[in-house]
């Protein structure tokens, strides 16, 4: 079959990996590129080589493109994927889904009526360390799964970022920029979540940019900086996630841990798409667990993949839009939780998404290497 035609909107920091990927696998094609700053289009198009550069208008409505990846800041996402699907042209966003549930609901309900794809990152899951995570607590390795507690510490991104004010804006902040790889993940493994509750703060009022071209500026924070969640999951599962830009990572510490009756795990860090598993069975030594599956490398696009594939199949991509729908609604109630000292039970309850089946995608994982 044909490839799916891709047209990618936004072509910061993060496209130059979706370019390299996605020109990579046979079942996709970029096709054209886009961006409000047209120069920087141009030159991601001339390094990976795609023929068509294009204002976002344009691009999506472009009879050549069939899916739009949309790489913009978060607070457009729903924006521009409401225009995406309202072309006809299926979707996949980068997290999250959008800045809040009223355009999600939209977003969703216009693709399904059009019998559209919506996808959004991340897609992590797929890869070998996060479905080997899955496998093992599948197969009984700890026992019966009882709670998971992730982390995300960090000092936030303006000492790095080359414009880092959107971060500390609704619609970002440490849970919305990288919750949804942590709520992702536990969904990935545990299934959808039931309900929350959080407690919020903003520690600093104002940042200092540090990395140039904006160091010096301040930056207003409006929206909170440490955030610490505790959930339960449908199938019984308790968790905690608490994620911040006010401090630092202490060494060693893991990024996700999972308790079960007969053991314990140490999960990768879900913003990759492989790393260290450590299996510990009761009061014995623990192990390191080598994964065997595919896409241990940076593969990001693999969930557009997926949905290319699943066009053919007749199948459900993995990386859905109700998947993100659930994050974001976790996400957003853990914060409204945190405002109003309640527990919220969310309105959404999407499938857990199928594991990869061995072998699915033999030869794109070999491009990729």
């Amino acid at each position: 079959m044909d490839p799916l035609r891709i047209g990618i909107i936004g072509t910061g920091n993060i496209s130059g990996i979706y370019l390299e990927n996605l020109q990579k696998f046979p079942s996709t094609q970029v096709v054209a590129v886009a961006d409000l700053r047209l120069e920087t289009a141009q030159a991601q198009a001339d390094k990976y080589g795609v023929g068509l550069v294009l204002t976002p208008d344009a691009l999506i409505e472009h009879p050549d493109v069939d899916l739009v990846v949309n790489l913009t800041i978060p607070k457009v996402h729903g924006e521009v994927a409401l225009q995406v699907v309202k072309a006809g042209k299926h979707v996949h966003n980068e997290k999250p889904l959008t800045p809040n549930k009223a355009e999600a609901r939209e977003l969703l309900a216009i693709a399904k009526e059009k019998g559209l794809r919506v996808g959004c990152a991340p897609d992590t899951f797929l890869g070998a360390g996060h479905q080997k995570v899955r496998e093992l607590i599948e197969s009984g390795a700890i026992g019966t799964p009882v709670a998971v507690h992730g982390y995300m510490t960090s000092n936030g991104p303006e000492g790095w970022h080359p414009s880092p004010e959107f971060f500390y804006k609704p619609g970002a902040g440490p849970l919305l920029d990288m919750g949804p790889y942590y709520l992702t993940a536990f969904v990935n493994m545990f299934g959808p979540i039931d309900y929350v509750t959080g407690a919020t703060r903003i520690t600093f009022p104002e940042r200092t940019i540090g990395s140039e071209p904006l160091k010096g500026q301040k930056i207003t924070v409006e929206t909170p900086t440490s955030i610490a969640a505790t959930m339960q999951f449908a199938n019984g599962v308790v968790g905690q996630l608490f994620t911040t830009f006010d401090s630092f990572p202490f060494p060693g510490q893991p990024n996700i841990v999972v308790y079960g009756s007969e053991g314990t795990l140490v999960v990768p860090d879900p913003n990759m798409f492989n790393g260290e598993i450590k299996l510990r069975k009761g009061w014995g030594e623990a192990e390191i667990v080598e994964s065997t599956k595919p896409f241990k490398q940076n593969s990001r696009g693999l969930a557009v993949l997926d949905i290319a594939k699943a066009i053919q199949e007749g199948r459900t991509h993995r990386a859905s839009g109700d998947l993100a729908f659930h994050v974001l609604d976790a996400m957003l109630s853990i914060l409204e939780a945190g405002d109003t000292h309640t527990q919220i039970k969310l309105e959404s309850k999407p499938e857990q998404p199928a594991l990869l089946k061995d072998g699915e995608f033999p030869d794109e994982n070999t491009l990729l290497g």
